[in-house]
């Protein structure tokens, strides 16, 4: 019997960054992230609260693109990597509904564990 090898930090990293690229946002979460995975939002975030578990994230990820009117660009750069987190500068010119356009742009830190991301952070 083979043991199933664990991704490490930095290739879960890599594998991010590389859907990131062309915005496959649901296959990240599908391959990369834990069922019981957790996302923190900033306090006083506008329209967004922090959830637990991966369905739950998804929602949130949902819930996020009713609020868009109509998405401009976006940029995700390339993940710095320390002990079992990563963090990656990105950000997307956006209209809102209701809100206009802006550029946002925020750092997010994610925390892997055996080999899957167990936590998303964003500073923004």
């Amino acid at each position: 019997m083979i043991a199933e090898q664990v991704s490490t930090t930095q290739e879960v990293a890599n594998q991010f960054h590389e859907l990131a690229q062309t915005g496959q946002w649901e296959k990240i979460q599908a391959e990369l992230y834990a069922e019981n995975a957790e996302s923190i939002e900033p306090p006083n975030s506008p329209g967004l609260v922090s959830v637990n578990g991966l369905d739950a994230i998804k929602q949130k990820g949902q819930q996020f693109n009713e609020m868009v009117e109509e998405m401009h660009g976006g940029y995700s750069n390339e993940p710095i990597v320390a002990g079992n987190h990563f963090a990656v500068l990105m950000g997307m010119d956006v209209t809102m509904k209701g809100a206009g356009r802006m550029k946002m742009d925020e750092i997010a830190v994610y925390e892997v564990k055996d080999g899957k991301i167990v936590k998303e952070q964003f500073f923004y």
